[in-house]
């Protein structure tokens, strides 16, 4: 329902569960694993915390906006002096007035907070501003040594070259800053790096290394900048490295036969292939050959050009990704390479291309469900219930498709949050727990947010799970999104904290209303801002389903609702009838397929409509994955995996997702089991 791709919210829900629900389980089980008895799956039960009440929280927020204002009055604040969230209310006075502050006042609030979020928030905006009034003494007074920033860390090492420290160590930080990476660095490491260079301590070597990585980065102005501080000649080739970098030119034909004029052309090239494929394949033959190009430089270049014909499926698409030496294959090509054979409906060669990816992404659920269906389509009855048998035992998208393909249940093994009492007491009663509800409560979420990372610091898994689930007693529920199963995945199958449901009375209605899945509505909400009410993309789209102002008061028009103007769209109600509505428009303009309008809410109507116009009547399955954006491809899969999970969540069972993605709203339901395998 956007006019541009997902928000920064949603790359994040990417990133956690990249095309589903995500797996508890490994896929490429033998066979005997999936055929063991299972044990059926309850619907989780509600969570236990009950929600945070307290009163003297208006206090707090009118407190808090007083001092933004400039209006901060202790002594009218004795009521609420003590409250453990005051120290936030000192913290809006201070940023008020912080370029007049001063140091003795930032200090004293500093060192009585001192490991506190609080202190931590102040901290950083007290070295920017003592950066900005080059107060060296000041910001070393508050430097603190876990401080990662670039910005930050080239401030100190300013701060320090004003104070005359520069000695060996300043030397080493400042070089490692430099030779970090290929993009540009931050204006205030500037005088960091020109004192390095005017120290002596800039030697060609290290100039090259950082030429080099932006190179790869493809950053000319970074070269050029890095250039500097060579001798004249090899300046001079620096330069036109990175005009070819800018533009491939005749002169690189002429250019030292190298390690490093390979690696350049072959940047080059590739840069130039993502712009402009069939002039970068014309250029390669005759920059190889001047250079010796091996087969690394020739396939860095080759990759580009193949990846960007087929990520727009140009007829020269199987032609390019043949050209591409296998070393440099990499996983993504490979996808490309299957994308690009299911786009012909060529099966053989779709299926070849699985056949050759590394055995862990050939076994991932996704490829295992493709394996399967390629060789069922080629006559291979055997490998295709076998590979189906494997990719049921993931509850994602994949894994749903084939557990309906050979009629077996879906696989589910959910756990639950501790239930000992005294490890709830305990979180219940984390003080820094408590701020964060408190200023989660209060619409203050970058305040929350850190208030929160200092909760978890201190707390073993057992109790990060319980914070989670206090977290949406509280309205909360996104800490499930970015808190759990990072390098843990077995906290994936925490299932009730991951999958949240709220308004689940008005989204049953208005599904009702308009004759669809109250899953798929709810999954769209999880999708879209994870229950998050107050939700804001980049494009403008608010609330729960991310509803695009202008589109909100067309579909308010159409129904006959009031519209209360773009505000209205915060009110989860409101949200939630406009929107389901507008599913079902959008259900309608596309023919009654789901995945096209799942697909068309996410990207827009213009790329649904190219989409559909190269591949008419093709299967929904492989629709979806030739999608030629990543993230829409990942989008369609990823809310129909979580409207199986919402199904289980609201009714206990669900309906097969082969007919959810038809846009039948009736029909047989699949039960829930825990397969009785040991990687369950």
């Amino acid at each position: 329902m956007r006019s541009r791709p997902l928000s920064v919210l949603c790359a994040a829900l990417a990133m956690t569960c990249a095309s589903a629900a995500c797996a508890q389980s490994t896929p490429g089980q033998p066979a005997a694993a999936q055929t063991a008895p299972a044990a059926a799956v309850p619907r989780p039960a509600d969570n236990r915390f009950e929600p945070m009440v307290d009163p003297a929280l208006p206090r707090i927020d009118e407190a808090i906006r007083q001092a933004e204002l400039g209006r901060h009055d202790a002594s009218g604040h004795g009521d609420i002096a003590a409250h453990p969230l005051y120290r936030w209310v000192e913290y809006a006075a201070l940023k008020r007035d912080i370029d007049t502050l001063p140091p003795a006042r930032a200090q004293a609030f500093l060192q009585r907070y001192q490991g506190d979020a609080v202190a931590a928030e102040f901290r950083q905006a007290w070295l920017t501003a003592t950066a900005r009034r080059e107060d060296a003494a000041a910001f070393l007074a508050a430097w603190d040594d876990g401080i990662d920033d670039i910005r930050l860390r080239c401030g100190k090492l300013d701060a320090q070259r004003r104070l005359g420290r520069t000695g060996a160590e300043w030397t080493r930080e400042a070089q490692d800053i430099w030779r970090g990476s290929g993009e540009s660095r931050p204006d205030q490491c500037d005088p960091v790096f020109a004192a390095l260079a005017d120290a002596g301590h800039l030697p060609p070597a290290l100039s090259w290394e950082r030429i080099e990585k932006a190179a790869a980065e493809w950053q000319p102005g970074v070269m050029r900048v890095a250039a500097r501080n060579l001798p004249p000649a090899e300046r001079a080739l620096a330069e036109d490295y990175a005009a070819f970098i800018d533009s491939p030119h005749p002169r690189a034909l002429e250019w030292p036969k190298t390690d490093r004029s390979r690696l350049v052309a072959s940047h080059g090239l590739a840069k130039l292939g993502k712009d402009d494929p069939d002039r970068a394949e014309s250029l390669l033959p005759q920059y190889a050959r001047a250079l010796g190009f091996s087969e690394a430089d020739r396939g860095r270049a080759m990759y580009r050009i193949a990846l960007w014909s087929v990520a727009s499926y140009l007829p020269d698409s199987e032609r390019r990704l043949n050209l591409v030496p296998e070393s440099s294959y990499d996983e993504r090509l490979h996808e490309w390479r299957v994308r690009e054979a299911l786009s012909r409906s060529d099966w053989p060669a779709a299926l070849a291309a699985i056949r050759k990816m590394g055995p862990d992404q050939r076994n991932d659920s996704r490829y295992a469900y493709f394996e399967a269906r390629l060789a069922e389509l080629t006559g291979d009855a055997a490998t295709a219930q076998a590979k189906y048998r494997a990719a049921a035992l993931v509850p994602e998208f994949h894994g749903f498709l084939a557990a309906d393909r050979i009629d077996q249940p879906y696989a589910l093994c959910p756990r639950e949050p501790s239930a000992d009492a005294a490890l709830r007491a305990s979180v219940s009663a984390n003080p820094a727990l408590r701020r964060a509800m408190g200023l989660h409560q209060l619409g203050r979420a970058g305040w929350a947010v850190k208030e929160w990372h200092d909760a978890m610091d201190d707390f073993d898994d057992s109790r990060r799970h319980l914070a989670v689930e206090m977290a949406q007693a509280n309205g909360w529920y996104d800490r499930a999104v970015f808190s759990l199963g990072r390098g843990k995945p077995e906290e994936l199958r925490f299932y009730s904290l991951r999958f949240p449901l709220s308004h689940d009375a008005v989204i049953r209605r208005e599904a009702a209303r308009n004759n669809i899945d109250p899953a798929w509505v709810a999954a769209e909400i999880r999708a879209e801002s994870i229950f998050n009410p107050k939700a804001r993309s980049g494009a403008n789209a608010l609330g729960l389903m991310q509803v695009l102002p202008a589109t909100g008061a067309s579909v308010a028009r159409r129904i006959g609702e009031p519209w209360g103007g773009a505000a209205s769209l915060y009110q989860p109600e409101t949200n939630i009838v406009l929107g389901t509505a507008y599913l079902r428009q959008m259900m309608d303009e596309y023919g009654g397929k789901p995945y096209f309008a799942i697909a068309g809410y996410n990207a827009g109507p213009t790329p649904l409509q190219r989409w559909q116009s190269q591949r008419p009547g093709m299967d929904a399955d492989f629709w979806i994955e030739t999608i030629s954006y990543k993230e829409t491809r990942e989008y369609v899969a990823r809310v129909f995996a979580f409207s199986v999970i919402y199904d289980w969540r609201l009714d206990g069972d669900a309906l097969r997702l082969s007919d959810r993605m038809e846009g039948r709203t009736q029909g047989p339901r699949k039960q829930f089991r825990c397969p009785a395998s040991p990687a369950a």
